[in-house]
């Protein structure tokens, strides 16, 4: 349709319509999940692309949380898109019933649930009603964080200085040394110049220097000595018992290479007679977020107390700032007392003698998997309920939960699943949810009926065909804790679902040997043979089999539709529909607002019959017919501000059963002889 412009004088006008509009290719296949987790923000999802993020952002597995953490990491070894929502009890701040963050002063404060810090958004609305006595926070809820320790050095005397001290008596093979003053005063000035941590330079250019890392202090009281222990011992040949001065640096002097001191910006734009810089270092002092205590995580040097201050290239360098956007590991608290934050023009040195260092304390992680409030993970899923908010694909159940843990009723255990069934792929319709049969039915079940007990929590599963369950749980190495755990399978079903979207595309079968290897597995908890998988299919539930020498496989594509005639009742077809849904109704948001006409009707039209004969050559539909035209926008539709468009599919159906007829025939009988007598 050409389009023409009447100008007010002669000359010419130039027209760009733009025809070219086609349906995008929708992306890869996200998958949603949300559990217990030992660290990471809860009340805000994260998009994991790996098993070693995973560990990282939410920390390795223990019998706390094994389950839910391999549903995740064995997911990720299919795909490369995760997202994670970490489900805790964030209203109860004691350590039996509820997570709570930790903090560098272990007093008693106002209100606990103040200092659980869930998030980033959390920490803006909670930070102002931190203790005042509370400098560092966790930067997530959890006994994690217990492990960090924060190191800070704000003057240049804390990161190195020499003591004057009367002599020293340091004795070869010894971890423990005495400093001596000329008299008291003069002992309790080195005293108080010393704090755990320092390292103290030992010996001269005549026998030799080692460094020595403090890990007492002992008071002179009364007299004259300050008594000193050692991490190591003093390995010199010679004792050292003559020195007038003793070199003692920061205990994290190496990690930064000077001594803070005053900016290049401070001198120029606040005032020349304070110094503003400092150091911070955080520590794994436990070893939880490494496995090797006392590593260094963390090192933020030259940073700025100016709340103005400022890098060469303009950011920001005021502390606080810095910490609060760049740490995976603490949130900013409040001030150090004698080293607190001001504009530069109002800035005073620090009054600190010794550096700082505290280790955090009072966090706690809440229930287990096992113990975890429904209701609980129900508002960690709650996150994936709008399609606005995320796009996903693949939702997994991860462990099964009861209201009890030790019921003996299977049934019971599908509230977990039927709840986001109800309140998430039924409402979005374009995401489909994995569950597997419970823990109770399948590992060391010795009642002889794992195939009915299945079948008996399968029957308490939704009638939907947004759901796929499969038989259950396998035995895999946890790298971890050198051992083995049995996992369920549903975080490998959804990863099989995802692989073939990178494979094949979503509307291929994840079923079968060419597609359904199942990976990391040891062993089947059950391996259903064939009287049990024709138990087991009829009741919607996908049997997982090991075959001798043909690995262990999926080995059913049903939905939870109950309907067996419906072609939903298939994972492939629900997903192409999924699939052509997305993308049709992505591209159509384009029509609102347009006239319905037949230009319109036809541009619509335009854009799905290539996008759907491009699915057809992939082999997803067999056939296609799309009617948007005025048979079906009518004069009511259009007074109504309508738009129609009817698309029928004969969806492609994945083979489930195969008859193999061998017949045995006379040496004298040809072959079409046989056929024809078949026909």
């Amino acid at each position: 349709m050409s389009q023409f412009t009447v100008l007010a004088s002669a000359g010419i006008k130039v027209n760009e319509i733009d025809l070219s509009t086609v349906i995008p290719q929708i992306a890869g296949s996200p998958g949603a999940f949300a559990g217990v987790f030992r660290w990471g923000p809860i009340g805000q999802i994260t998009l994991i692309p790996d098993e070693a993020t995973l560990a990282k952002q939410y920390l390795t597995p223990t019998n706390f949380n094994a389950e839910t953490f391999f549903t995740a990491a064995n997911f990720l070894s299919y795909a490369q898109s995760l997202y994670i929502s970490r489900a805790a009890n964030t209203t109860d701040p004691s350590g039996a019933n509820g997570v709570m963050s930790a903090f560098t002063n272990t007093a008693p404060v106002g209100s606990n649930i103040a200092m659980t810090v869930l998030n980033s958004d959390d920490y803006i609305s909670k930070s102002l009603n931190f203790d005042s006595n509370v400098q560092w926070v966790g930067k997530y809820p959890g006994a994690a964080g217990n492990s960090l320790r924060v190191a800070q050095c704000d003057s240049t005397a804390q990161w190195q200085s020499n003591l004057a001290v009367a002599n020293v008596l340091f004795t070869v093979g010894s971890n423990s040394a005495i400093l001596l003053g000329a008299n008291n005063s003069a002992a309790n000035t080195i005293f108080n110049s010393l704090t755990v941590g320092d390292i103290l330079l030992a010996g001269n250019g005549a026998i030799g220097q080692q460094y020595l890392k403090i890990t007492s202090i002992t008071s002179p009281g009364v007299g004259s000595n300050v008594g000193l222990t050692f991490a190591s011992v003093y390995r010199l040949t010679t004792n050292w018992n003559n020195s007038n001065t003793v070199q003692r640096s920061w205990e994290f002097f190496k990690e930064t290479s000077t001594a803070p001191g005053q900016s290049q910006w401070m001198t120029l734009n606040g005032n020349t007679a304070a110094n503003d810089q400092l150091h911070v270092v955080v520590v794994d002092q436990n070893g939880t977020f490494t496995g090797i205590p006392g590593t260094v995580l963390e090192t933020w040097a030259y940073m700025s107390r100016a709340t103005d201050g400022q890098n060469p290239d303009g950011s920001t360098n005021y502390y606080k700032n810095v910490i609060n956007h760049s740490s995976a590991y603490i949130w900013f608290g409040g001030d150090r007392t004698g080293a607190t934050s001001n504009t530069g023009k109002l800035l005073t040195n620090s009054t600190n003698l010794v550096p700082y260092s505290q280790q955090m304390a009072l966090g706690s992680d809440g229930p287990t998997e096992a113990n975890v409030a429904l209701a609980d993970l129900g508002n960690a899923y709650n996150l994936f309920k709008s399609p606005e908010d995320v796009a996903i694909s693949l939702i997994m159940v991860g462990k099964n939960r009861a209201t009890a843990e030790t019921t003996a009723d299977p049934s019971s255990y599908a509230q977990l699943a039927n709840y986001i069934s109800d309140n998430i792929t039924d409402i979005r319709k374009d995401c489909v949810f994995f569950v597997s049969a419970p823990y109770s039915t399948v590992v060391n079940n010795s009642d002889g009926r794992i195939a009915q007990d299945i079948v008996t929590f399968a029957n308490a599963l939704r009638n939907t065909s947004y759901g796929v369950c499969d038989s259950g749980y396998k035995y895999m190495y946890d790298k971890y804790n050198d051992i083995y755990r049995y996992v369920p399978l549903n975080g490998d079903i959804a990863g099989l679902c995802a692989r073939v979207d990178s494979t094949n595309a979503p509307w291929w079968s994840p079923a079968g040997l060419n597609r359904g290897q199942i990976k990391n597995i040891v062993k089947l908890a059950f391996n259903p043979r064939q009287s049990e998988r024709d138990l087991l299919y009829p009741n919607r539930v996908n049997p997982v089999v090991t075959f001798q020498g043909l690995g262990t496989v999926l080995y059913g594509d049903k939905t939870l539709d109950s309907n067996a005639g419906s072609a939903f009742s298939r994972i492939n077809v629900r997903r192409l529909f999924i699939t052509l849904e997305v993308a049709i109704a992505t591209v159509a948001k384009f029509e609102l607002f347009e006239f319905n006409d037949t230009f319109t009707q036809n541009a619509f039209k335009n854009m799905v019959n290539p996008f759907l004969r491009n699915v057809q050559g992939q082999r997803g539909i067999i056939a296609f017919f799309v009617v948007c035209d005025d048979t079906n926008n009518t004069g009511q539709v259009i007074d109504n501000e309508g738009f129609v468009g009817d698309i029928f599919i004969k969806p492609a159906r994945a083979i489930n059963f195969i008859n193999l007829n061998f017949y045995a025939v006379a040496t004298n009988v040809t072959f079409q002889e046989i056929l024809t007598n078949q026909q």
